[in-house]
């Protein structure tokens, strides 16, 4: 997998200040995408063991709320199976982190058998995840007041609570 950026001290793209990894590679191509340069796979720089032991000393500090997930796209399955074993490290080294996840995919494509996005590593993937953003960019439905999302057919999505009761719960701002 490669990344196009890493922001440390990022308060755009999650509840409070953030560690963000935008990763490369997407399939989407959502018209008017903010980071069209990353929809290339090979974008950036590889990620590797340093760049996770990087990201973890970033994620340390006691005023960083968590991890951010962008892209690109985190959910093609060749970036889910990079992310899967940082993301194990992450909740092993600092569980009190939150990780949030932005997906041009529904939460519904993700559990969908033999949808483009599903993998044998996708819900261990999701169990990991806080929050999730999902559904694709759409500038029809752009909306510059909407909080942590562009437009108004994405959702914001309790992970925890919504694997655990079966049903899509949004999450709210607490």
């Amino acid at each position: 997998m490669y990344y196009g950026e890493i922001k440390n001290c990022d308060i755009a793209n999650g509840e409070g200040v953030r560690v963000t990894l935008f990763v490369s590679g997407c399939t989407n191509r959502c018209k008017n995408c903010f980071q069209p340069q990353t929809w290339a796979f090979d974008y950036g720089q590889p990620f590797t063991a340093e760049t996770e032991e990087a990201l973890l000393q970033m994620l340390a500090p006691a005023y960083i709320n968590g991890l951010t997930l962008l892209g690109g796209e985190p959910f093609e399955p060749e970036n889910q199976r990079a992310l899967l074993p940082f993301l194990r490290r992450v909740r092993e080294r600092l569980p009190g982190k939150t990780v949030w996840a932005f997906t041009g995919f529904t939460w519904e494509q993700l559990h969908t058998d033999g949808s483009h996005p599903r993998c044998e590593v996708t819900d261990e993937l999701l169990s990991l995840v806080d929050v999730l953003v999902d559904g694709r960019f759409v500038e029809e439905l752009h909306d510059i007041s909407l909080r942590f999302r562009g437009s108004s057919n994405q959702r914001i999505i309790d992970v925890p609570r919504t694997l655990s009761s079966g049903g899509i719960t949004l999450w709210e701002d607490q």
